[in-house]
């Protein structure tokens, strides 16, 4: 496929998925278990877990790609660190909230975890654990593929900030993110 072809099957690929794409790949019931999973994550450590699901790029990062030849790998993390600020996972108390992006077009996963978080775990960790879930979300298993990335993100935030003894469930810093997935 050419260069010019590959392009526009990207950009078509991408423009024709919205949010209802998202909702059959996550239905209601399957967005309220990973919605549960979550929670029952953050009674175990003191992390902040959002996940992001997105049915296709928007027109500003395609045109990056098509124009300026940025590898939509490239692009795909761009989003992601953009959604990390704008869901404000960047803004917990301990610096240790971790946003788990799915990309349904491209079927791409991207884990981006604050500074308090990456003090503990490297580039190299965080890309294994991507190529992990890539398998699930290949064979169309969204919910399966983020439940797994949920469970590795939460057994790094249980090893390096355990919820201590008695430290309180509820209040106001206790659950400083929303539980259930953002759908894009």
């Amino acid at each position: 496929m050419t260069t010019l072809m590959q392009s526009l099957h990207t950009l078509l690929r991408h423009r024709w998925r919205d949010e209802s794409d998202a909702r059959r790949a996550l239905p209601p019931q399957a967005m309220e278990r990973l919605r549960q999973r979550v929670a029952a994550s953050e009674r175990r450590h003191t992390g902040q877990i959002r996940i992001a699901v997105e049915a296709g790029l928007p027109l500003s990062y395609l045109w990056r790609h098509v124009r300026r030849g940025v590898p939509l790998r490239q692009i795909v993390r761009e989003r992601a660190v953009m959604l990390f600020g704008k869901l404000r996972v960047w803004d917990t108390e301990r610096n240790n909230g971790v946003l788990i992006y799915l990309l349904l077009a491209d079927q791409a996963i991207e884990l981006v975890a604050d500074r308090g978080l990456n003090r503990f775990v490297s580039n190299a960790d965080w890309k294994a654990m991507v190529a992990r879930m890539g398998q699930a979300f290949q064979a169309g298993q969204f919910e399966d593929g983020l439940t797994q990335a949920l469970e590795e993100v939460s057994a790094v935030l249980v090893a390096h900030f355990p919820r201590e003894d008695g430290e309180p469930l509820s209040g106001e810093r206790a659950n400083e993110l929303p539980d259930a997935p953002a759908l894009i």
